[in-house]
C-alpha cells in the first residue's frame, strides 16, 4: 500500500518506519517544496495527518483537499493549546473536537481518528507485559475504519470502534489522560487495555 505520511516530527516518523517494516510504500511530506505535503497527499492510499495542532489547518491547505478527496485520511492529531498553568490543556472540547474539525476541513475525505492515545514509541509493536494494548478508532465511514483496523492490527493492536468521528471528543481527552499519567509517573511507555466480562 502507497502511504503518505503529513509531518516528519517523532510521530510521523515512527510511523513511517511501521509502514516500512512491514512492506508498504512511504512519502513523507513537509513544508519544505522538495518533500511537500501535497506530494505525500497525491502519493498515498492511505495518508495520515501528524502535525502539531496548531499548524494542522495550515498543512491541509498547503496538501489541498483535493488531493486527499475519497482518500482514507487518518488522523493522528490532539488539539493541545498549552496554557501558562497547563501544558496539556485542549482547544477543543465538549462539543466539537479536532478529528470533527478535521473532517470538516477535509469534507471529500474519509477521516478516522487513530493513534492520537499513545506516544509515539509505542505506535507500533507495542510490546507491553499485560499483552496487546487497545487502540480506539472513532469515523464516519465505515470501510474507512476497515482498513485503519488492518493497519492498526498488523501493527499489533487490538481495535475497538466507538462510532463516528464525534467521538473525537472523548479520545482527546483519553490522550491528555496519557500525558497526565506519563509526566506524573514518568511513564513513557504506556497504553490503554480495556477489561470487561
Amino acid at each position: 500500500m502507497k502511504v503518505g505520511i503529513l509531518g516528519t516530527g517523532q510521530v510521523g516518523q515512527s510511523l513511517a518506519a511501521g509502514f516500512t517494516k512491514y512492506g508498504h510504500e512511504v512519502k513523507l511530506g513537509h513544508r519544505d517544496p522538495k518533500q511537500s505535503f501535497a506530494d505525500a497527499a497525491k502519493f498515498g492510499e492511505v495518508v495520515l495527518l501528524c502535525t502539531a495542532w496548531a499548524g494542522t489547518e495550515s498543512a491541509i491547505k498547503l496538501t489541498d483537499p483535493k488531493n486527499l478527496a475519497g482518500k482514507v485520511v487518518i488522523d493522528v492529531t490532539n488539539p493541545l493549546k498549552p496554557t501558562a498553568t497547563d501544558p496539556f490543556a485542549l482547544a477543543l472540547g465538549f462539543e466539537d473536537s479536532g478529528g470533527e474539525q478535521v473532517q470538516r476541513w477535509l469534507p471529500q475525505s474519509r477521516v478516522v481518528k487513530a493513534f492520537n492515545i499513545v506516544g509515539n514509541s509505542l505506535m507500533v509493536d507495542p510490546k507491553l507485559p499485560g499483552g496487546p494494548p487497545d487502540m480506539f478508532i472513532a469515523g464516519n465511514d465505515a470501510a474507512a475504519k476497515q482498513t485503519v483496523t488492518r493497519i492498526c492490527t498488523q501493527f499489533g493492536w487490538l481495535v475497538v470502534d466507538i462510532g463516528g468521528i464525534e467521538r473525537s471528543r472523548v479520545l482527546e481527552p483519553l490522550a491528555v489522560l496519557w500525558c497526565v499519567v506519563g509526566s506524573k509517573f514518568d511513564w513513557r511507555e504506556q497504553a490503554w487495555k480495556l477489561l470487561h466480562r
